[in-house]
């Protein structure tokens, strides 16, 4: 006795596996476009590198100081464009305000370990 599948068939069977797959694109596609908040925070880029297995972003610490002598408080961002990258490693050791983006409910860690992503630097000092 053969099998054979009628083409009703593969079309359901087709639908519910390429169904999950265009919803879990459509949905990483949104979270990625919309940013939930957006900002800037200024202070100094103390820790910063390239991170990651397969999808390496650049990962990053700024230690926010609002009074001499305080603790600092640190902001963890991630960094997905070289370009901006290049521009944080030429301000580390100086002042920086980092403008970013808040991108909250992302799938994977393998757009970046942290929900805020770098648009631009700017050197305050």
């Amino acid at each position: 006795m053969t099998f054979t599948l009628t083409r009703k068939y593969k079309l359901i069977i087709a639908a519910v596996v390429l169904v999950p797959v265009a919803l879990f694109v459509a949905y990483t596609w949104s979270a990625l476009k919309w940013s939930y908040s957006s900002g800037e925070r200024a202070g100094y880029v103390q820790k910063f590198s390239k991170k990651g297995w397969i999808c390496k972003t650049w990962e990053g610490e700024l230690a926010m100081v609002s009074l001499p002598g305080a603790m600092p408080e640190k902001f963890y961002f991630t960094v997905r464009d070289d370009s901006i990258a290049a521009r944080i490693n030429q301000s580390l050791g100086k002042r920086v305000a980092l403008v970013y983006q808040q991108h909250k409910g992302l799938p994977t860690s393998c757009f970046g370990d942290t929900e805020y992503f770098v648009a631009d630097v700017k050197v305050v000092e």
